[in-house]
């Protein structure tokens, strides 16, 4: 396979969207961590304490995901210079291993949404 400057270009605009929905999702949960808190400080209530550890595991689920998003978009970019100065063999290699952590990303957002989905339906099992 020939590796030209324009497949690993083509990472950045997937890498960069993926981490605008990524950081949105950081956004939403910080938000929801701040108001549990005040209501864990006005009420104590164990519930309100018990969702601020699932939110904990989730906030750290999402943090891996965007760490190795990052990676990927520099692996993406040390590829191109790579192919720039004519060293086609290790370009192929760090661009599998771009590719790998472009993967490894989408597994832990997989992962998130699955938690995320269990605590709604945890909440909306309270509520009936």
């Amino acid at each position: 396979m020939n590796l030209s400057l324009s497949i690993p270009a083509l990472l950045f605009p997937a890498i960069s969207l993926t981490m605008l929905a990524y950081n949105a999702r950081y956004l939403a949960i910080a938000g929801l961590i701040r108001s549990l808190h005040a209501s864990y400080q006005e009420t104590h209530s164990e519930g309100v304490g018990l969702q601020v550890k699932k939110l904990r595991k989730r906030l750290t689920i999402i943090k891996n995901m965007q760490a190795v998003a990052i990676v990927s978009f520099l692996l993406a970019v040390i590829t191109m210079f790579l192919i720039y100065i004519e060293e086609a063999f290790y370009a192929k290699i760090v661009f599998g291993i771009s590719l790998f952590a472009l993967m490894l990303s989408l597994i832990l957002s997989l992962i998130e949404v699955q938690l995320s989905t269990k605590a709604l339906s945890i909440q909306l099992r309270d509520m009936e």
